[in-house]
């Protein structure tokens, strides 16, 4: 199964006050944990940025097998980042393991999981479940992934999402990582708390 990551990091960061992808996770920056966590298991990586591009661009790993996608709309709402991104990857990949760069704390070992459901299940969508509450990141098939890119721009990637919910695979997993959504500050004060193992 050829698989490519895409990672939304475009967006203001308004909750925040500061570049969410920037953040320390680790000792290392958001999204390049992120790049690094998604590298090894993936055939290709497309990362998605608008707000404060060039700076955020510089904490990218060098790897050939990164593609950088900018998305100038990203103020629109994140439906046009994922669109930017999923048309940069194309419709030729098997599945798209679609992360968002406030969710650091995924372990790798999740991803693993995830992709391998995705290989045996062929379900449209697989998304993982923390304690009953769905989370990120999510693999897409080509089918969600064309219809995400025929959806208007004034929807919600849910719109799609939702109606893929009783053909989905849902994953379920100990790993809290899935639903921390690193939105505000004290959700980043909450993450330096002991780190989850990898």
């Amino acid at each position: 199964m050829s698989t490519a990551g895409l990672i939304l990091a475009a967006g203001r960061s308004s909750r925040m006050g500061s570049d969410k992808a920037l953040l320390d996770y680790r000792g290392c920056p958001f999204l390049s944990h992120l790049a690094y966590l998604l590298l090894p298991r993936v055939d290709s990586l497309v990362v998605v940025l608008g707000h404060n591009e060039q700076r955020i661009r510089e904490v990218l790993p060098a790897s050939p097998r990164i593609q950088v996608a900018v998305n100038r709309d990203y103020e629109l709402g994140m439906l046009t980042s994922l669109q930017c991104g999923l048309a940069q990857i194309g419709q030729e990949v098997d599945a798209v393991l679609w992360m968002l760069v406030d969710h650091p704390a995924v372990r790798g070992r999740t991803l693993d999981r995830l992709l391998a459901a995705a290989a045996d299940a062929r379900a449209p969508l697989v998304i993982p479940r923390h304690g009953g509450e769905r989370g990120h990141p999510v693999v897409l098939s080509k089918r969600v992934v064309g219809d995400l890119l025929d959806l208007d721009p004034s929807c919600s990637p849910q719109d799609v999402v939702r109606g893929y919910y009783r053909e989905a695979h849902f994953l379920d997993t100990d790993d809290k990582g899935v639903v921390l959504d690193i939105d505000r500050p004290e959700d980043y004060r909450g993450l330096a708390a002991p780190a989850q193992a990898q």
